[in-house]
């Protein structure tokens, strides 16, 4: 009995084997500025298990490349194909599908007849709604369906009940459908860069949830009931309008990594400190640490409350013996707590951007210190105990600082005579954008000036102007640049024409894609692949193969 296995790499077809069967499982023809599906694809139809046309400018597929039964994996990202054609209900063996990156609008219903799909990747198209149809793929473990116009989703999505992964970012998802709770097996939900005003109660019942994207929605609260996710480790809050932490919170006792950056807390809850292994990081402008006693944050490992309103940092901070990195950039720190030394175990602590005016003798007990960063702040020296510092590998004192570590000088501080280091960047003075304190004289900025006007200039000679030229001996140019939108801008153009209803929805879509005033003429007369340069038909290219071939014997041969 003849075993085959799988090959590798890139092989060519070897004409030297003749008379002995060819056996193609595998075609790559990624990146070869194809318009079209190459023919030669279809002579291999019985055997052909993956199929690679991505990045190229294929606009529509053939019928016959659904003929290929025996595909079980199909990649066609970045390409221009506008529609899905409903003859993809014959690839009935198809278990992974990439459309990413096309301008295609919507699935065929008649999908469920891909019953073997477990993975779905659909990013960056311009898709509305998902057919009920889709809702019968129940062996769909993987579905990405970001950057795109979802505005909801089918209310009996729980039927997908083998997802492990669901991602759904930059939607315009507001709530999400009751059946959800269904999805007993889901890992990991990103729901990012939404249009959520509060977290869906339905989340609280998905108790195998591991990782929670919940950043730049317009929430304003986290619900206690989040606390009952037992086995999540990741979630992302950032970019919020929170306010509040409810204290159940606290219940995610598995949770190693929480983002509440730029919110608007004003405090943490007490509770959150019974957490284990946690991550907080916290840019909010109004966020202010409860003073309390007792195991708060104990087993912390990495604080961020960088981009605050912080004024003084609670002396409870001393409690957190696991840390091992902690920044607090950009606040209106004066000072530190003595008990900061009592975090002997950090390696990497940021302090750029405050109002200190010095720092406690007690920081020579951090002795793991590898790199500080204390540049824009008003210091006029450093204590002696840095010293003790033998494992410091960086020392930042300004933010242009040419060297990692600058040599420190010991000297009697002026009032109490006790030893003291500095060097020739203290005192520090305040940062300015138009006055940087530099480390070196390398720079001089009127000499600088000087150079950029005497160098070279670059004029462009027009033959219309030539006349004009040679009477004036200048030339004048009207150049004008206009601002490109970005994808957010352009989606929010394309859903403005949508409920207008001027346009048809077709035409809606390709303004996503293509700028029209640039072009010149109607949105219905442009396609995508107008926006390309014209390309002259560039040979044909050989794909890379799997080739699995016989000798007389019966033996595998290459």
């Amino acid at each position: 009995m003849t075993t085959k296995r799988k090959l590798i790499g890139r092989l060519v077809p070897c004409r030297c084997f003749r008379g002995e069967e060819e056996v193609i499982s595998v075609l790559d023809y990624s990146h070869c500025s194809l318009q079209q599906v190459p023919k030669e694809i279809f002579s291999f139809e019985r055997t052909l298990e993956e199929l690679y046309l991505d990045a190229n400018q294929i606009e529509e597929l053939p019928k016959q490349l659904f003929n290929c039964q025996a595909l079980k994996k199909l990649s066609m990202p970045d390409n221009d194909l506008s529609n899905l054609p409903t003859t993809i209900a014959s690839l009935v063996n198809l278990k992974e599908l990439d459309i990413s990156k096309n301008g295609i609008q919507e699935f065929p219903d008649n999908i469920k007849c891909c019953k073997g799909l477990s993975v779905v990747e659909a990013s960056v198209n311009p898709i509305t709604k998902l057919p009920d149809g889709f809702t019968q793929l129940l062996n769909l473990t993987q579905l990405f369906l970001n950057d795109a116009f979802l505005e909801y989703l089918p209310a009996n999505f729980g039927r997908l009940s083998k997802l492990r992964i669901l991602e759904l970012r930059e939607n315009h998802l507001k709530t999400m459908p009751k059946s959800i709770h269904r999805l007993t097996q889901l890992e990991r939900l990103d729901l990012g860069s939404n249009e959520f005003s509060e977290v869906p109660e339905v989340l609280e019942q998905i108790h195998n949830l591991r990782e929670l994207w919940l950043d730049n929605n317009s929430l304003q609260s986290i619900p206690g009931s989040i606390g009952k996710l037992r086995q999540l480790r990741y979630m992302d809050l950032a970019k919020n309008r929170i306010e509040t932490l409810d204290t159940d919170i606290s219940g995610c006792e598995a949770l190693e990594d929480l983002l509440l950056s730029s919110n608007m807390l004003q405090h943490l809850p007490d509770t959150i400190g019974t957490h284990t292994n946690t991550y907080i990081h916290a840019h909010t402008k109004t966020l202010n640490f409860p003073h309390t006693g007792g195991a708060f944050l104990s087993l912390l490992e990495e604080l961020d409350c960088s981009c605050n309103e912080l004024e003084s940092l609670p002396p409870t901070i001393g409690y957190l013996h696991s840390l091992r990195t902690f920044a607090a950039d950009e606040n209106f720190l004066s000072e530190l707590p003595r008990e900061i030394g009592n975090c002997k175990n950090v390696t990497v602590m940021s302090l750029r951007s405050n109002k200190l005016e010095f720092l406690p003798d007690e920081i020579g007990q951090m002795t793991k210190l590898r790199v500080l960063n204390l540049s824009d702040n008003r210091l006029k020296n450093l204590p002696f105990t840095f010293t003790k510092l033998k494992d410091l590998a960086a020392l930042w004192l300004s933010d242009n600082q040419s060297k990692a570590l600058i040599p420190l000088q010991t000297e009697a501080h002026p009032e109490t005579k006790q030893k003291v280091l500095t060097n020739y960047m203290f005192p520090q003075q305040p940062r300015h954008d138009e006055d940087y304190q530099s480390d070196s004289d390398s720079f001089n900025p009127t000499l600088w000036e000087e150079q950029r006007q005497q160098r070279m200039t670059v004029a462009f000679d027009f033959e219309d102007k030539k006349e004009e030229e040679d009477n004036s001996g200048k030339v004048e140019i009207n150049l004008k640049r206009y601002p490109t939108p970005y994808p957010e801008d352009l989606k929010n153009m394309v859903k403005s024409v949508q409920r207008t209803g001027s346009p048809s929805t077709d035409s809606a879509m390709v303004m996503f894609f293509c700028l029209t005033d640039s072009m010149g003429g109607s949105p219905n007369d442009i396609r995508i692949s107008d926006m390309r340069p014209t390309l002259v038909e560039p040979p044909m290219y050989k794909p890379k193969v799997v080739l699995l071939g016989k000798d007389k014997k019966g033996n595998v041969t290459l």
